[in-house]
């Protein structure tokens, strides 16, 4: 495995509010991975939702931890995937600050 990725979004939305939206979002997600993906698996915990997610032999992990003012997430490349880091992480970067703009 590669170093995990992470990053920190943050949001004015307070704790409900963004978790609701991310919610939503991983609904999309799940619309646009579902041409590639084998898997897809999100449990929340409380203000926690882990993930998992296999498309082409691959298996990525990670979490999403809500908090009043930020989101922190962690995501699991394979070392298949980890010359894409920088991209995965600025893709996550913006579709997580799109879902939690103040609207």
């Amino acid at each position: 495995m590669s170093k995990p990725l992470t990053l920190t979004i943050p949001h004015q939305l307070g704790r409900d509010e963004a978790k609701r939206r991310l919610s939503e979002g991983m609904g999309q997600a799940r619309s646009y991975l579902s041409a590639v993906a084998s898997s897809m698996d999100d449990h929340w915990t409380d203000d926690r939702m882990d993930f998992r997610v296999v498309a082409m032999a691959q298996t990525v992990t990670g979490y999403i931890d809500v908090q009043d003012d930020c989101v922190n997430v962690e995501v699991q490349l394979p070392w298949a995937l980890g010359m894409l880091a920088n991209k995965v992480k600025d893709r996550i970067q913006q579709q997580g600050t799109l879902m939690l703009e103040k609207k």
